[in-house]
């Protein structure tokens, strides 16, 4: 396997998270996507501040990194299952709906947090 042409970083101290990433895991047959513990240590090779990082989802997708809702469909276009929905949200309407609707979920992230603990 060679290098991922993506990087996602994520909170492994989340439950929610956790149980995200390894459906994720699952999914990603070909190994396409290193996934960065950032509950487990800084990764010297992140431009973004570990606070960001924790607040909000962020993908690196071919030396860009993105956040939100572009860094799940980055996520999605790697993984052959999800690669359609990624592709959809090439489009800037989609992708604002899908924004839109990861603002929505960050305000109630706290509550399912505590749910999945």
């Amino acid at each position: 396997m060679t290098s991922a042409p993506l990087k996602v970083w994520y909170d492994g101290a989340c439950p929610l998270c956790l149980r995200e990433i390894a459906l994720m895991r699952r999914l990603d047959t070909r190994g396409a996507i290193t996934f960065v513990d950032v509950a487990a240590g800084a990764d010297p090779a992140c431009p973004i501040d570990r606070a960001a990082l924790l607040a909000r989802f962020h993908a690196e997708e071919n030396g860009e990194v993105v956040s939100g809702a572009a860094a799940f469909a980055a996520m999605w276009r790697a993984i052959p299952v999800l690669r359609p929905l990624g592709l959809l949200a090439r489009n800037r309407l989609v992708l604002r709906l899908l924004e839109a609707a990861y603002l929505q979920f960050l305000k109630v992230r706290p509550r399912l947090q505590r749910f999945f603990a």
